[in-house]
């Protein structure tokens, strides 16, 4: 409840039941699926245990409750684009 309160309601105006309910059960799956916990070697809680992650060349972040709360996921990396090089003509000219 500490952790609910302090990363999640405590920063926002609940106007009734309905939001309050619609809110924690977004921060509970946000909790469960998308934020690192130290103790669980910076895994969520329904993280696979038997799955090492790989490090990743791009990072994106996921908002969740409207900006209050970030989740950050790796996406595989992107190659460079490189255009098809040409030789110039002076390059290209045998002497």
């Amino acid at each position: 409840m500490r952790t609910a309160r302090g990363e999640c309601t405590d920063g926002l105006l609940i106007t009734g039941e309905r939001h309050l309910r619609t809110v924690l059960d977004q921060y509970a799956e946000h909790y469960n699926t998308g934020r690192a916990h130290r103790s669980l070697g910076l895994r969520a809680p329904d993280d696979a245990p038997n799955v090492i992650p790989l490090p990743a060349a791009a990072v994106r972040r996921r908002r969740v409750l409207g900006g209050l709360l970030d989740e950050y996921h790796t996406t595989s990396p992107r190659l460079p684009h490189h255009p098809q090089e040409r030789p110039s003509s002076a390059a290209s000219m045998e002497y």
